[in-house]
């Protein structure tokens, strides 16, 4: 058995065994199969798929690196959420305050950005100090201090996941269905989770531009999640247009923060009520399939401050500057911030998300190599959403800046994502998919 005969037949549209699989794995963790090697066999299950059998034994095989977590004497039920990459999704940092404060600990992983979707782990380190980097006791440590962590991956911890989630943002294979799902659910099973709530996007910045797309991604890592004995909900929702207002990292801070001070754009509220409300529905503190018992509650608690205090706690656990949440303007700043006006007047018909995306990504918000730095200060603030009117020379959107050359290149960018007509707004979600019977 030999890594290019393995290549040869995923590129052939052969179906591989389980012992190729593990093999390919296991010896890419090791360091015995370079990355431009890997990439091509990427590259080859981008191409030709694979079965939900291949898929289940590469999911098993990356969540076998490493060290599978064990929180069963920690927490009472391991609770995790992911999601599958947005523009201006900043939900983790919301809903995650969110859970706790209703009683219920989390323990994540997240991931850096990948091609123009941000990264929690990027958006975290706005925050002066802040460790991603935890040991795995650490890790536990935290959580049963605590009640809640919020780190990357250690070594220990999926490490074949870890090499193929940064080749993959290089390597053109990010949409990869497969790639995905074995990415995500690899994570949470060696994160030891056993109740997963998945957000899967769909749309113009999503990896799954249509709903049917992000429907059999959410097929496939719930079925994972069946075979592994895991209770899984996928979200299927709305990324057509950013999600709330800001994209780039202290920005979206920053608007994590004025939401959890009651004060948050109302699509990206809901959204983090929803994902919150069906992490707790899997830990049983709701019964109702659409939420209305424990609505009020997660509502009054954005609004309240319960959640926010839940984020300061996490914060300075793990060595961040809490001063910067407690006043957001010592968050990273770009010294060139230009304000844009609407161009004309009319109903916003589309805000293009992977041109705003894409956009902020040249800021320097993103990366296009796996080891790019990442400019925490910059960014976009969009004003508006899908289906508003919006009169001419109105504040259309602000462009934060490292040049003002970068500026008006993203003011370029941004104006060519908005266009006008008379259309209703769009949905945040389109469906549910879940294991979990209905009570």
């Amino acid at each position: 058995m030999n890594s290019v005969s393995i290549i040869e037949k995923k590129r052939d549209g052969e179906e591989l065994t389980p012992e190729e699989i593990r093999y390919f794995i296991k010896e890419y963790t090791a360091g015995n199969i370079p990355d431009y090697q890997a990439a091509a066999w990427c590259m080859a299950v981008y191409l030709k798929g694979m079965t939900s059998q291949e898929t289940a034994e590469l999911t098993l095989a990356m969540a076998e690196s490493g060290e599978i977590l064990d929180l069963s004497d920690v927490l009472e039920i391991t609770l995790d959420k992911h999601s599958s990459g947005g523009v201006g999704d900043k939900t983790s940092l919301v809903v995650l305050p969110l859970v706790v404060a209703s009683g219920v600990p989390v323990a994540k992983m997240s991931g850096r950005g990948l091609s123009f979707t941000g990264g929690t782990l990027d958006k975290l380190e706005s925050i002066s100090g802040y460790n991603v980097n935890l040991t795995r006791d650490q890790f536990i440590e935290q959580v049963r201090k605590y009640g809640i962590v919020l780190a990357g991956q250690s070594a220990d911890l999926a490490p074949a996941d870890g090499k193929l989630y940064s080749l993959r943002d290089v390597t053109g294979t990010v949409p990869s269905k497969p790639l995905i799902a074995s990415s995500i659910m690899s994570k949470k099973i060696a994160a030891g989770a056993e109740a997963i709530v998945l957000d899967v996007k769909c749309g113009l910045g999503a990896f799954m531009p249509t709903v049917e797309d992000a429907r059999e991604l959410a097929r496939i890592m719930v079925d994972i999640g069946t075979n592994a004995g895991r209770k899984v909900t996928a979200l299927i929702s709305d990324m057509n247009q950013p999600l709330g207002h800001a994209v780039g990292n202290a920005l979206e801070v920053r608007e994590a923060i004025e939401t959890m001070r009651g004060n948050g754009p109302s699509d990206f509220v809901e959204h983090c009520i929803t994902v919150a409300g069906h992490m707790l529905r899997l830990a049983g503190k709701s019964q109702a399939a659409d939420l209305s018992d424990i609505r009020p509650a997660l509502e009054e608690k954005l609004n309240n401050g319960e959640a926010l205090e839940v984020f300061r706690t996490l914060v300075r656990a793990q060595g961040g500057d809490v001063s910067q949440v407690d006043d957001p303007d010592r968050l990273p700043t770009a010294p060139v911030i230009v304000e844009v006006p609407a161009p004309r007047s009319g109903y916003l018909e589309t805000i293009h998300a992977r041109k705003v995306g894409l956009a902020v990504l040249e800021l320097g918000a993103g990366r296009h190599r796996k080891d790019d730095p990442v400019d925490h200060a910059v960014g976009a603030v969009i004003y508006h959403k899908v289906g508003e009117y919006v009169e001419e020379g109105e504040p259309l959107f602000a462009v934060h800046a490292r040049t003002q050359e970068a500026a008006r290149q993203a003011t370029e960018s941004l104006l060519a994502a908005h266009t006008w007509s008379e259309r209703p707004g769009l949905p945040l979600f389109y469906d549910m998919l879940t294991n979990v019977a209905e009570s």
